[in-house]
């Protein structure tokens, strides 16, 4: 999945002077001043030794908090953590930044940074999607609060992602209860996919699967419409085809019927 690295620029305060000369190996206490603290977490980043940096950058907010430096070290922190896979202190770091700085200039990178950590958790459809429903919820955020901006527009395409990807579960839990003979419980997951997620690639099959279930059942107005449905908006599918096999093979034709609740979900 596309990594924030491209954003990593406006992140960063301007160059600092020259980066401090210092051991990574952790050091006792001592109060340093924030950009000698700043330079060297900065240093960490460029050479990808990611929890250092993460280490260093909080240090900064710790040991000079209301400096001009802390409030970019926070951010930085988070981004550490990010880049190192660690999500959960990723958007714990990003949660704070976005409490402590709402007007921030930065703060639409936080909101963005904080949906790619979880959109790069999404787990296979096999698995429980709870990460993309967060991951859905978080990208959506930034597109309502900063609609014109360049995080929006990457967000936008990420959103028909995740979309997709939770209409795929819909249909691997549809088509399990349909393997057993279980239609109506099939028949609720195909028409979540119809009535929640329409713009994505899963409609023609839950169309058709629709169809199927109908038919398995007797119920057949609803399997004749779901049928023309789906040759109406999808002609050229090969569900279709399918569809009007099924059909064919009781003597019914694809037929949109009045009532039924496929009509007005298209």
């Amino acid at each position: 999945m596309l990594r924030s690295r491209r954003f990593l620029g406006a992140l960063t305060l301007a160059a600092p002077l020259a980066l401090a000369a210092c051991s990574s190996e952790p050091e006792e206490y001592v109060e340093r001043p924030p950009e000698e603290l700043y330079n060297e977490a900065f240093q960490a980043m460029q050479e990808e030794r990611y929890p250092i940096a993460a280490r260093n950058f909080e240090e900064v907010e710790r040991q000079h908090p209301y400096s001009q430096w802390a409030t970019q070290a926070q951010l930085m922190a988070a981004y550490a953590y990010y880049e190192d896979n660690e999500y959960d202190s990723a958007i714990a770091a990003l949660d704070n930044f976005i409490r402590d700085h709402p007007g921030n200039p930065k703060v639409a990178y936080a909101y963005y940074l904080k949906a790619l950590c979880y959109y790069e958790q999404i787990a296979d459809v096999g698995r429980d999607q709870k990460m993309t429903e967060n991951a859905l919820a978080a990208l959506t955020e930034v597109v309502n609060r900063f609609p014109n901006s360049d995080y929006a527009r990457d967000s936008r395409l990420k959103i028909d992602l995740t979309r997709d990807h939770l209409a795929g579960k819909e249909m691997a839990i549809g088509r399990y209860y349909l393997q057993r003979s279980q239609y109506l419980a099939a028949i609720n997951r195909f028409r979540r996919v119809i009535e929640m997620y329409q713009t994505t690639t899963h409609v023609p099959e839950a169309l058709h699967r629709l169809t199927e279930c109908y038919l398995a059942l007797g119920i057949t107005d609803e399997a004749q419409t779901a049928a023309a449905v789906l040759g109406y908006n999808y002609p050229g599918s090969e569900w279709y085809e399918d569809s009007y096999a099924l059909l064919a093979e009781v003597e019914l034709q694809p037929e949109e019927k009045e009532g039924s609740w496929l009509g007005d979900a298209f």
